[in-house]
């Protein structure tokens, strides 16, 4: 186990409206959110790009230019930052985030390693929204490590369910991925893994020895549980306004600042240091800034 810890600030999430919730959509409102996350102890931000047309920052955007000028803002903030930005999207057009990824040829990116039935059931019986596949059959997931490959750019292994996890060990076997890997075990979607600190031994029975592993955790006070046993059992760690607004104590926040000391907390409750942008970075395998 290392004794430090990587946080991770999930900065703003794909869908959430910004006039309901506090979330940052343009650059200069991602600089100052970023600057937040890293003076409270986060090394990477995991950033969504927003349509920036007044009235619809609650819509996603695959804009390179909009990607662009998202990322050099919150490097401008914070210039040891480690950007991971989203690739995520539903269908098989995905030339989007491809473009995205090749304009801001960031130090990390989200490689979603399998596709799940993405569901939700209200108190009332009925659909949360249609049901739907979010799909990523193993030629999207070998298009994006390709991609990535290109722009030198660190996959991060988005895992929803257990069978993704050991898929993960099936694209090093056959060849489609070579390099460092990071698992992300993402616990709390309504069809996927459940926030349940009991998984985590489990989880890392399936992943491949020595590999980084860190825990994206969603929902409200249920979530703490398995972050303080993420950082008792080695993992890094992540959360921010995309995963949940709420503190331990069911306080709601209005900024990521507030969550990710509550995270830095955490790993240094179970005994472990909150990691550097330097550190995370060596951590990572990634390069020095400069």
């Amino acid at each position: 186990m290392t004794d430090k810890a990587i946080l991770t600030c999930a900065i703003t999430g794909v869908l959430t409206d910004p006039v309901q919730h506090l979330v940052p959509v343009t650059p200069e409102e991602l600089a100052k959110e970023a600057r937040r996350a890293c003076d409270a102890g986060a090394s990477v931000v995991h950033v969504h790009f927003r349509d920036q047309t007044p009235g619809q920052g609650h819509r996603p955007s695959w804009d390179p230019a909009v990607a662009l000028a998202c990322t050099q803002a919150m490097r401008d903030a914070c210039p040891e930052l480690i950007i991971n930005q989203t690739t995520g999207v539903v269908g098989p057009d995905y030339q989007g985030p491809l473009d995205c990824l090749r304009a801001t040829r960031p130090e990390m990116a989200a490689c979603n390693a399998g596709s799940l039935n993405y569901l939700k059931v209200r108190s009332n019986g009925q659909w949360a929204w249609p049901p739907m596949m979010f799909d990523n059959p193993p030629a999207k997931v070998k298009d994006f490590i390709d991609v990535m490959n290109d722009t030198q750019t660190l996959p991060e292994f988005e895992c929803f369910d257990v069978g993704i996890v050991r898929c993960v060990e099936m694209y090093v076997q056959t060849g489609m991925y070579s390099g460092p890997l990071e698992y992300n075990f993402v616990m709390g979607v309504e069809s996927g893994m459940p926030a349940d600190p009991d998984l985590l031994p489990i989880l890392l029975k399936l992943k491949i020895e020595d590999a980084n592993w860190q825990t994206t955790v969603i929902g409200r006070s249920d979530i703490w549980p398995v972050h303080r046993r993420t950082a008792e059992l080695g993992g890094h760690l992540r959360t921010g306004l995309e995963d949940t607004f709420y503190l331990p104590d069911g306080t709601k926040v209005g900024s990521n600042g507030p969550l990710i000391e509550a995270l830095a907390k955490c790993a240094r409750q179970a005994g472990r240091e909150v990691a550097s942008p330097a550190e995370a970075r060596r951590l990572l395998g990634l390069a020095p800034v400069g």
